[in-house]
């Protein structure tokens, strides 16, 4: 069992930065791969990033095309968090923001797949 709780959100201006924090509870953290959505009101929830399981040879990360190159997401297995660096914020990125985990499987794209999730938190970004 794995408990999230995300962090970091606010208001922000239209290219500014947040970075958003997500704490997991639990000793097997460094075994789940992570993964951050985001949902407006009336839509369904998507995919924004994700990170793998950290192995010998590094780790992975995939990225939603709209945030490629603006959005920066990382874990630290010692703190049992994940974050997500978010740059050159636009009012379209304004959502809450999910952080979710999967145990032992490759990093998802698909909120179906995943087995955690965060309460979320809210990014507002305005023009």
């Amino acid at each position: 069992q794995v408990q999230l709780v995300e962090s970091g959100g606010g208001l922000v201006q239209a290219g500014g930065s947040l970075r958003l924090s997500c704490a997991a509870s639990g000793r097997t953290f460094s075994s789940y791969s992570m993964g951050w959505f985001r949902q407006t009101p009336g839509k369904e929830r998507e995919f924004v990033a994700a990170v793998a399981v950290l192995t010998w040879s590094g780790t992975s990360r995939f990225y939603a095309d709209f945030v490629r190159g603006r959005f920066t997401i990382s874990r630290d297995n010692a703190k049992n968090t994940v974050y997500l660096q978010m740059n050159s914020l636009k009012p379209e990125d304004t959502a809450v923001y999910y952080c979710a985990a999967v145990f032992k499987a490759a990093p998802k794209v698909r909120a179906g797949d995943y087995d955690y999730w965060g309460q979320g938190t809210q990014v507002t970004v305005s023009s």
